[in-house]
């Protein structure tokens, strides 16, 4: 049998053990914690694109306002967490149904009702004054999205929106957080 040979440790090792460092340098230990940080830290963005004349192809309004919807929902299941809609028009004549529509373009058109269906119901009303291009949104079935928290679900923030002050004195204010009560 062969005999083993004994490591020999130096001073530097014993007292780099002894601070807990295991012979690893301060900058390459702080370079390790940074980067698994890193790692746990990066959430990746989903991004989906829509171009704007996929509207501009529809012949009515109604069928418009699906096709937005259908845009919506399919964002809402995969869980998208941008939509971006760009106008790739190449000429200014537009033989769409949105002609008729305050001269709005498909991508805002696109975008008014990607926006009404990303927002809660109970706020909508609020949010969204009476607009020609949402008048077939009542057909749409409603999105049913995480942050979309009905009467009876609780989460950890509600998103709302201001009624009206209470007193000058009280200095609070009421929100309508989509609950029976509005809360202050």
């Amino acid at each position: 049998m062969a005999k083993k040979n004994k490591k020999q440790t130096t001073d530097t090792e014993v007292e780099a053990e002894l601070n807990g460092n295991n012979g690893d340098n301060d900058d390459s230990r702080n370079k390790k914690k940074l980067k698994k940080n890193s790692k746990r830290k990066k959430i990746p963005t989903v991004s989906m694109a829509v171009p704007a004349s996929i509207i501009d192809n529809v012949p009515t309004l109604e069928l418009a306002t699906r096709l937005a919807g259908q845009i919506a929902r399919a964002a809402t299941i995969f869980r998208i967490n941008e939509v971006v809609v760009f106008d790739n028009k190449s000429n200014l004549e537009n033989d769409s149904v949105l002609d008729n529509l305050d001269d709005e373009s498909g991508a805002a058109f696109l975008m008014r009702i990607l926006q009404y269906l990303e927002t809660p119901q109970y706020l909508r009303k609020a949010l969204f004054p009476m607009h020609n291009s949402l008048r077939f949104v009542g057909l749409l079935p409603p999105l049913d999205a995480p942050h979309h928290l009905r009467k009876h679900e609780w989460g950890p923030y509600r998103e709302g929106v201001t009624v009206k002050e209470r007193d000058s004195n009280s200095g609070a204010t009421l929100v309508d957080v989509g609950l029976v009560k509005v809360w202050t």
